[in-house]
C-alpha cells in the first residue's frame, strides 16, 4: 500500500510538472497570436481576488499628466510619511530636496509602514516600477515610476476617503512648508526670447536676519503689530465665516531711513512666509498683473515698495492724462504730431489704478489664501485715497523718526548696553525729542568703523553730537 501510494504521488507530481512545462512552452505562442489575453487574465484575476479579499487598494503615482508633472498629492504623502510613519520603517533614504533646508528621511522602495487613524489600521507601501520600453513621449520620462499604495479594510472606506486622506494631505503640506527654504521672489520682465516663455517669477533664498526684537521702534507699536499678525495667521475660519478672502493689506509710510524694508523682513521672519517683491514698472498690463498674482503661493507676502514712484497712481491721474492729450493735440510747430522713440509704447507699463485695485481686493484676490499685501511709501499724501482705504490697506503703520525707546534698542544691538544704563542716556533722551533723526542715521553713528574702532562711550557721544547738530 505504501509503495503503491508513493508511486501514485510521483505520477501526480510528474503530471503537474508536465502541465506546467507545456503551459510555459505554449504561453509565448498564445500571447503572440492573442495579445489581448494578458489584459483579460489580469482583469478577471483581479475580480476573483476582490471577491474574497476584504482589502481596498489606492495608488498614488509620483508623476501625472502628459508632461509628467510631479504630483502634489505624492509630495504631500511623502512628507507626511516621513514625519509620522518612518519610525517603524527599516529601509529609509535620505535626500536634500531642492527647496529643503535639511535632510529628509523617507521610505525606501518596497518598504511598508503602518498608520493608525481613529481605530483603523492602514498600510502604506512604496512601489517602484520600470516604465515600458516602447513608451513614446515628447517630454523626458523618469527612469522609474514610483507609487505609494494605500491598503485598508473595506469597512473603513468612508473613514479613509472622507477624513483620513484630507488629514494626510493637510499634515503633509504643513511638514513640507516647515522644512522648506524660504524664498525672495521678483517678477521677470515681460519679454520672451525666441518664443520661449520664462517663468513669471525668479527667486533667491531669503536670509534677511531682521526680527521684531532688533527693530528700532516703539515697543507698544511692535506689540500691536505682532498681535495683528497673530490674529491674521490664526484667522482662517474667521475670514471664511465673514465671507472675505484670507488676506490683509499693510501700508508702511514714513520718511526714508525709518525701517520700512526692515519691517517687511521682520514680518516675514515672524510668520515664516515667502516674499514676492513686485516691480510694477516691469509689468506690461493688467492681464499680466493677474497672472503674477495667480502664480504666488499661500503663506506669502506680496510687496510693492515705493508705490508712489512705481506708477502714476495718484489722485491727479485724470488731470495729467488730460494735460497729455492737450500736448498731443498741439503737436509740433509744423502741425505734425510729435515723434515718439521707437518701441516707447511697448516698454511703457499699461497697468492702471483700476487693475491694481482689482489685484488687491477684486475677484482675483480670492485665488489662494493666507497672503499679506504690503505697500510702502515715503509720501502717503500723494496716493489715491481709493488705493489706501480700509479694506484694501487694512492697517496703516507710520514708520516715524527715532524715539528714545527705539534708541535703547539700537544701543543694545550695537553697543551691548541693556536697560538704558549709560551716563549719556539722559542727554540723549532730552535731545532726541527735539531733533528728528531716523533710526538709520542713529545706527550709522553706532556702527563700529573699520580700522578706527570706538568704544561704547565714544559712539554714544557721536550720536549726541549729531543730535546737537
Amino acid at each position: 500500500m505504501t509503495a503503491s501510494g508513493i508511486g501514485d504521488g510521483e505520477k501526480g507530481a510528474a503530471a503537474l510538472w508536465s502541465i506546467a512545462a507545456s503551459a510555459m512552452f505554449l504561453w509565448p505562442l498564445v500571447y503572440r497570436y492573442f495579445p489581448g489575453i494578458q489584459y483579460y487574465l489580469a482583469k478577471y484575476c483581479h475580480r476573483l481576488v476582490s471577491l474574497v479579499s476584504p482589502y481596498i487598494h489606492i495608488t498614488f503615482p509620483e508623476f501625472s499628466g502628459e508632461r509628467m508633472k510631479r504630483s502634489d498629492a505624492y509630495a504631500a504623502i511623502e512628507s507626511y510619511l516621513a514625519a509620522s510613519c518612518t519610525q517603524s520603517a527599516t529601509k529609509l533614504k535620505a535626500e536634500l530636496g531642492k527647496d529643503s533646508s535639511s535632510l529628509t528621511l523617507s521610505m525606501d522602495e518596497h518598504e511598508e509602514v503602518t498608520d493608525d487613524f481613529r481605530g483603523a489600521r492602514i498600510w502604506w507601501t512604496s512601489v517602484s516600477r520600470s516604465p515600458p520600453q516602447n513608451s513614446m513621449s515628447f517630454y523626458p520620462q523618469p527612469d522609474s515610476r514610483r507609487y505609494f499604495r494605500l491598503i485598508f479594510h473595506r469597512r473603513h472606506r468612508d473613514l479613509v476617503v472622507g477624513s483620513y486622506l484630507d488629514h494626510v494631505l493637510a499634515a503633509g503640506r504643513e511638514a513640507t512648508f516647515a522644512n522648506r527654504r524660504r524664498k525672495l521672489y521678483t517678477n521677470n520682465p515681460s519679454n520672451n526670447w525666441y518664443g520661449y516663455k520664462k517663468s513669471v517669477w525668479s527667486h533667491v533664498t531669503f536670509t534677511h536676519p531682521s526680527t521684531f526684537a532688533t527693530m528700532a521702534m516703539d515697543p507698544d507699536k511692535k506689540k500691536e503689530i505682532v498681535a495683528d499678525l497673530e490674529a491674521f495667521r490664526s484667522g482662517k475660519d474667521f475670514y471664511a465665516k465673514i465671507g472675505k478672502p484670507w488676506k490683509r493689506g499693510y501700508l508702511l509710510y514714513g520718511p526714508p531711513g525709518t525701517g520700512k524694508s526692515t519691517m517687511i523682513a521682520a514680518i516675514a521672519n515672524y510668520l515664516d512666509y515667502d516674499i514676492y517683491d513686485l516691480e510694477l514698472t516691469s509689468v506690461k498690463d493688467n492681464t499680466e498683473l493677474r497672472k503674477l498674482f495667480i502664480e504666488t503661493t499661500g503663506k506669502s507676502i506680496i510687496v510693492i515698495e515705493d508705490i508712489d514712484c512705481s506708477l502714476d497712481l495718484t489722485g491727479e491721474r485724470k488731470k495729467k492724462k488730460d494735460d497729455k492729450e492737450d500736448d498731443d493735440k498741439e503737436g509740433s510747430s509744423d502741425g505734425k504730431p510729435p515723434v515718439k522713440p521707437p518701441g516707447d509704447n511697448e516698454k511703457q507699463s499699461k497697468v492702471t489704478l483700476s487693475g491694481l485695485l482689482n489685484f488687491i481686493d477684486g475677484l482675483w484676490s480670492a485665488c489662494g489664501g493666507e497672503r499679506l499685501i504690503i505697500f510702502t511709501t515715503n509720501y502717503v499724501e500723494k496716493l489715491d485715497p481709493a488705493l489706501i482705504r480700509r479694506g484694501r490697506m487694512d492697517k496703516h503703520i507710520e514708520m516715524s523718526y527715532c524715539c528714545f525707546e527705539a534708541f535703547k534698542v539700537l544701543a543694545a544691538n550695537y553697543l551691548g548696553i541693556v536697560d538704558g544704563e549709560h551716563r549719556l542716556f539722559e542727554n540723549v533722551r532730552v535731545l532726541i525729542d527735539e531733533v528728528k533723526m531716523t533710526p538709520a542715521d542713529v545706527a550709522e553713528n553706532l556702527m563700529p568703523k573699520s580700522g578706527d574702532e570706538m568704544n561704547a562711550s565714544d559712539r554714544a557721544m557721536a550720536v549726541q553730537t549729531n543730535l546737537h547738530l
